[in-house]
């Protein structure tokens, strides 16, 4: 609480010569602290001979007026509540500055940070930097995270926003209880929306806009999940299947380059004439910067993939678009790998990522390729980023084990 003393006063007054059609005053107040003055109007009118000078109140000859000296006494009441609140914050009173608060004005200096601006002017920031420092996607997981934290808002707390400093362990918790009950959303994936969250609070808490950490006694863990992948079998019946249908045909052909190249969608939807080069072994080889990580990725050219080159070379989509295949949206490609996986026969959720996955175990580890060297050809920083797509399957394990068959016997 400050120590200093402050002189305040509050007077009500009347503007006699402003006069309107019924030939009544406007009412003002004029507050006082330390000799400087700020005046409001209350919005209230007086007949001049109506009010009494020295005691800054109308005259109570009548009931309307009687009224009217309880609504100014009401005013002088909620000013020096506010009065004796902002002398306890050490703030350098003003009678602007206490004007203000009794009006609801908000104090430039002292404006509220809130978590959906915060994370609004985050987002902004982010999409100015796509293709510099963050893909497009990277952005869109963070719009999706500040649509959960809207929808959250609506529904538990009945507002559209909140003050950062009001964000605490039970809005982190609540958060994620919405997300697996409202939205029906995995372990996994709530945890990702948490984590986006996460570093909106961590900016908070630099800029000491928050000053206690609301993830404390929070833990942000995953769950190991079985990430699937197509087997040689499934592979080849996707391979020799004919499909009288031209974008099934060209979804499928798609899909099949990934799953000999390894690449994502994005890197996938992205790659032109000039990512196909002739490597130091004199061979086709697809040398790019992968979309999420920038990190390169160098991939020998198959001759299954080099088939699907030379057969959309001449494609209208990528003449047009100077790209190498006719690579549909992400969400165009999932729909129809699920009716291709029912016109397959294949009993797998059919994703884009699971070609990807398939070129991990399937095509490379299932056929000797060193986990380095698919590490490399993914484009992974860390051979255990990479641990997680490769699978080791039963059928390369007992490959392996096979000549220990002979090698030791036991006689019973």
């Amino acid at each position: 609480m400050s120590t200093k003393r402050n002189t305040f006063k509050q007077m009500f007054f009347v503007k006699k010569h402003r006069v309107n059609a019924n030939g009544e005053s406007p009412i003002y107040l004029r507050i006082t602290i330390n000799g400087k003055t700020s005046d409001m109007s209350v919005h209230r009118d007086i007949l001049y001979n109506m009010w009494d000078i020295k005691t800054g109140m109308a005259k109570p000859e009548s009931k309307q007026l009687k009224s009217l000296n309880n609504f100014l006494f009401s005013i002088q009441t909620s000013i020096y509540e506010h009065y004796k609140y902002l002398r306890e914050t050490n703030k350098e009173l003003t009678p602007q500055l206490l004007k203000n608060a009794y009006l609801g004005i908000e104090d430039e200096n002292e404006k509220k940070i809130t978590l959906v601006g915060l994370f609004k002017e985050h987002n902004e920031e982010l999409e100015k930097l796509i293709g510099i420092d963050y893909s497009k996607s990277t952005v869109t997981k963070y719009k999706s995270t500040l649509k959960h934290i809207t929808h959250y808002l609506l529904l538990e707390y009945h507002q559209d926003d909140i003050n950062i400093e009001d964000v605490n362990n039970k809005f982190v918790k609540g958060f994620e209880f919405y997300l697996k009950t409202k939205k029906a959303c995995s372990h996994n994936t709530v945890m990702k929306y948490i984590t986006i969250f996460k570093k909106i609070v961590k900016i908070a808490m630099a800029n000491d806009w928050l000053k206690k950490d609301p993830f404390v006694n929070f833990k942000i863990t995953t769950k190991k999940t079985e990430r699937p992948f197509l087997t040689e079998e499934e592979l080849n019946i996707l391979i020799n299947k004919t499909f009288s249908v031209e974008r099934l045909e060209i979804v499928r052909d798609t899909f099949l380059f990934s799953c000999f190249t390894g690449l994502a969608h994005s890197d996938l939807k992205k790659l032109t004439e000039n990512d196909i080069q002739i490597g130091s072994d004199g061979k086709l080889w697809v040398m790019i910067n992968r979309t999420k990580t920038d990190s390169s990725s160098h991939i020998p050219v198959l001759p299954v993939t080099e088939a699907l080159i030379n057969k959309y070379r001449f494609h209208p989509h990528c003449q047009i678009k100077k790209v190498l295949l006719p690579v549909l949206s992400n969400q165009k490609m999932n729909a129809y790998l699920k009716e291709i996986a029912d016109i397959c026969g294949i009993d797998k959720k059919l994703t884009t990522h699971i070609a990807r996955h398939t070129f991990a175990t399937t095509v490379t580890l299932n056929n000797d390729v060193p986990i380095e060297t698919v590490s490399k050809m993914l484009g992974h920083s860390s051979i255990k980023m990479t641990k997680i797509y490769a699978k080791l399957l039963d059928k390369k394990v007992g490959r392996d084990m096979e000549h220990l068959h002979d090698k030791f016997n036991i006689a019973i």
